[in-house]
């Protein structure tokens, strides 16, 4: 957790003194356990909140001018209220400016303006949602203060709205989800299509979520994410031949598919669906084994999911597969795949919490052999969603 009072002092640093109370709260990121890919295919994903993310201390002005500064950029800006608009130059601040517009549309207008100050714990580009995590602390943050009801799951649906139509991009659900309603020691069984959700206990006992980060960069993803979903869509076409009402992947069973896949004329679509529907049905058997306690079944169901991520929906890339590869060859490791788009980011490992050391060395060293990069390791917990955090005195 970040020092809240060195951070006290480099916002007055920055803002000045005032007799307003200064405000800090915090947003986690996160990470996906399993379920890939299936989000925008109407079925289960499994994320969980992480214990490192993005803290925000946040203090009201007189005036109607927002204050926007950060620990982890240099660009610092004064705006006002009543002229919030997209611009590209003003780069990560286009997030907090985008909820702010957003709860005005909602009929939450700002009476004032506020200085804001965000420090990020979560390494940009890593696919562990550091967007998602500032959209949710300032939805928050800026409804706590000014009185208004806090929905968890409203402020996840504000979020994703200002990730879709003010930054533009094509998000699902799940990321800002997770941020605003993740619960320590619990992963979220979410249906992105309806937003039922259930908080399954993750008891991982001697066991840590260690989270590599490739540090490949991620090029390919848009162009290969609309291609993905557009053989998916063209999968229930073909299918909807038995099954005339579904319009997602997630409406038909596993065994519904078997019986039916060969509707689908073209091999490589075919693949495409097959990942979806087995994964759906690998996230329903996590449930199972966590709730039975089985963590060595439940890594053995991560692996089988980044096997269907590489041969069948071919999301990986020769860096993904080489640190998945590289993990599990290490000893007390249960469970190792890819996290997120593809194409670069990070896996997760279950890793016993006396391999750790072990694991971040040979996966490091095998990993810089064989691509030339430096990835970065993070031993997480499983923390609690948006909160606001209060001093002890």
């Amino acid at each position: 957790m970040a020092d809240i009072q060195a951070l006290q002092q480099l916002f007055t640093g920055i803002y000045g003194a005032s007799q307003a109370e200064i405000k800090t709260y915090f947003a986690p990121g996160r990470v996906n356990l399993i379920g890939e890919h299936t989000d925008y295919n109407g079925g289960y994903v499994f994320p969980a909140a992480l214990t490192f993310g993005t803290t925000m201390l946040l203090r009201p002005r007189t005036d109607r001018v927002m204050g926007f500064a950060s620990t982890n950029f240099e660009l610092r800006k004064l705006a006002s209220l009543d002229s919030l608009a997209y611009d590209k130059a003003d780069d990560w601040m286009n997030y907090p400016k985008g909820i702010v517009l957003h709860l005005a549309e909602q009929g939450f207008p700002l009476l004032h303006g506020y200085d804001l100050l965000f420090h990020g714990e979560i390494p940009n580009g890593a696919g562990l949602s550091s967007s998602a995590s500032i959209e949710v602390v300032t939805a928050y943050g800026l409804l706590d203060t000014e009185g208004h009801p806090k929905d968890t799951v409203k402020i996840a649906l504000l979020a994703q709205k200002t990730e879709n139509e003010f930054i533009g991009v094509n998000c699902g659900i799940m990321d800002q989800f997770a941020v605003a309603n993740g619960k320590k020691d619990h992963a979220i069984l979410l249906m992105c299509d309806t937003l039922e959700y259930e908080h399954i206990p993750f008891q991982s006992g001697s066991y840590k979520l260690v989270i590599g980060n490739t540090n490949k960069r991620r090029g390919l993803v848009d162009s290969a994410y609309n291609e993905r979903r557009s053989q998916c869509e063209q999968a229930v076409a073909d299918l909807k031949q038995q099954f005339p009402g579904i319009t997602l992947l997630g409406q038909i069973s596993l065994e519904q598919f078997e019986a039916h896949k060969h509707l689908i004329h073209d091999d490589t679509v075919r693949q495409r669906a097959q990942h979806v529907v087995e994964e759906i049905d690998r996230v329903l058997q996590s449930i199972e084994v966590l709730k039975a306690n089985d963590l060595a079944a439940f890594g053995q169901l991560m692996i089988g999911s980044h096997q269907s991520l590489r041969d069948l929906y071919e999301v990986t890339g020769h860096e993904l597969d080489t640190m998945v590869e590289a993990a599990l060859k290490v000893s007390g490791v249960l469970g190792s795949r890819m996290t997120g788009a593809g194409f670069g980011g990070c896996t997760v490992s279950l890793v016993h919490k006396d391999s750790v050391e072990a694991f971040k060395e040979q996966v490091g060293r095998e990993y810089t052999e064989r691509t030339g990069l430096t990835p970065d390791f993070y031993v997480c917990s499983i923390g609690d969603g948006v909160k606001q955090i209060r001093e002890e005195h």
